[in-house]
């Protein structure tokens, strides 16, 4: 995890991405028939289950889902198991998404930079 931190402050300050930020590319760019990711959770359905703002993200019908079963299954919370798998292998597959569209964006800010160093050499 040191590796973000050496090419964000040390050795790739001009191209590494800010994670905090959107990113600059086009996220099309060598893809065919690649979709926009989209939230499952409708607006109702959040506001039914009243979920904070920090936890609204493509995850929230798992975490509703859980919210439910926990509320209706209580004092038996440990019947939701299944629930909280989902939920979780949904947060994990989401953090796995991001961090291959940051390592994209890296890597395509790189391409450019050698590619204007090249045609800067040879100009």
């Amino acid at each position: 995890m040191g590796s973000h931190l050496v090419r964000s402050y040390v050795t790739e300050t001009d191209t590494a991405p800010d994670p905090a930020k959107p990113f600059t590319s086009d996220p099309t760019t060598g893809f065919d028939d690649r979709t926009e990711r989209e939230m499952v959770a409708t607006q109702e359905q959040m506001n039914l289950a009243m979920l904070p703002l920090e936890q609204r993200d493509y995850c929230a019908h798992h975490l509703i889902k859980f919210m439910k079963c926990k509320r209706d299954n209580w004092p038996n919370f440990l019947s939701c198991k299944h629930e909280r798998h989902d939920w979780d292998l949904c947060e994990h597959q989401d953090y796995v998404m991001r961090m291959k569209e940051y390592e994209r964006e890296r890597r395509l800010r790189l391409r450019q930079k050698r590619i204007e160093i090249a045609e800067a050499q040879a100009a």
